[in-house]
């Protein structure tokens, strides 16, 4: 059997039911929640600012800006592609090649969560591509955001020319070493099995799937993992923050300005970009860092637009502009493209277990 076909007894290859719910039986409840809270998020911005200003600010934008930038993202994802390729081959599954590409695409529809938590669909899609167990390819979701605050976090330390957001880094920094440490050691790992083995009975049940976490975890977590996993992190992300730095210099009136404004320079954006992001991410509770990144973003821009001239209001309405722009083709074209591919996944899916039930 393909890993792309479908058992015939409604169950998936891992002999688990094909019917349990998986987080993507609710995602247009989910999409839709997120679409309002982004709203939400964005007019509490937009009355912080003058909304004439802003809506001027915005169509200033020129169309090829955000083109290039979600041409960029694109890239980005890319770029970080084979990581998820080699930690498929970690956790031993088989998926490969274009359904490999589909389920990875497919974890950015529910990028709008706590901490992206919600790409652990890609977990639930795996599982019913080539049975996959759950405990096992979870802890990639982990895996990604921890060496994605690491890639972060070496952008950060080669643009940075300052510690006015010092606390952000020191708190990445202790966040990422905490996880690494927990799931790093074997100790700690058998003594959070243990202490979960002697709780109510429906926990100790899963009480062994803790354990294929853990140990799954500790394997995408190795020392030898994290220089390619965190380099290829950086890389990535950087191209988000050239796109951004498009979009900041798009709005500007003369080219020759932004080369003498340091704080416009692409080191000053990337710098921006990368501690807003992280700052959004070590925010838990904000779905996709709504508001958390918006606002630090828009407040770090808007100092370059002064050192550039502006005066203060029109400095944060082109802030506020280029901030939801940047946002539009980074975090919200990254869901659009998510859904693409995980209608597609689902399309595919069905039709290949159309065909497989008519051959038998």
């Amino acid at each position: 059997m393909s890993p792309d076909s479908t058992p015939p007894d409604g169950h998936g290859p891992g002999g688990q039911a094909a019917n349990e719910e998986a987080p993507d039986s609710g995602l247009a409840r989910r999409v839709l929640w997120a679409v309002l809270l982004g709203l939400g998020a964005y007019v509490a911005l937009a009355l912080w600012t003058d909304l004439s200003g802003l809506g001027t600010a915005i169509a200033e934008v020129p169309l090829w800006a955000p083109v290039a930038a979600c041409a960029l993202s694109l890239l980005n994802y890319a770029v970080r592609f084979p990581r998820w390729q080699r930690y498929l081959r970690i956790t031993g599954s088989s998926v490969t090649g274009w359904q490999s590409a589909r389920i990875y695409l497919a974890g950015l529809s529910l990028t709008v969560s706590p901490g992206k938590v919600g790409e652990a669909m890609k977990s639930w899609l795996l599982r019913d591509a080539d049975g996959t167990p759950i405990a096992r390819s979870a802890p990639i979701v982990l895996a990604e955001r921890i060496t994605d605050l690491l890639g972060f976090l070496v952008l950060i330390a080669i643009s940075s020319s300052g510690t006015e957001h010092l606390w952000i880094t020191v708190s990445t920094v202790v966040l990422s070493l905490f996880v690494l440490v927990v799931v790093g050691s074997k100790r700690i790992g058998q003594l959070i099995t243990r202490t979960a083995q002697r709780l109510p009975s429906k926990i100790a049940a899963r009480a062994g799937r803790l354990e294929e976490t853990l140990d799954a975890a500790r394997r995408l977590l190795a020392p030898k993992e994290l220089p390619l996993a965190t380099a290829l992190a950086a890389a990535g992300w950087f191209l988000e923050c050239v796109g951004c730095w498009l979009i900041v210099h798009s709005v500007l009136p003369d080219a020759s300005v932004s080369a003498a404004i340091p704080e416009l320079g692409l080191a000053a954006v990337t710098y921006a970009f990368a501690v807003a992001a992280v700052a959004g991410a070590i925010v838990f509770f904000a779905p996709g860092g709504l508001l958390v990144t918006e606002g630090l973003l828009t407040s770090l821009l808007e100092g370059g637009y002064r050192a550039a001239g502006f005066a203060a209001g029109a400095a944060r309405s082109k802030a506020l502009a280029v901030t939801l722009v940047t946002r539009l083709c980074t975090l919200w074209f990254a869901m659009g493209v998510g859904l693409v591919a995980l209608q597609i996944h689902r399309t595919l899916r069905k039709a290949q277990a159309v065909a497989g039930s008519a051959s038998r």
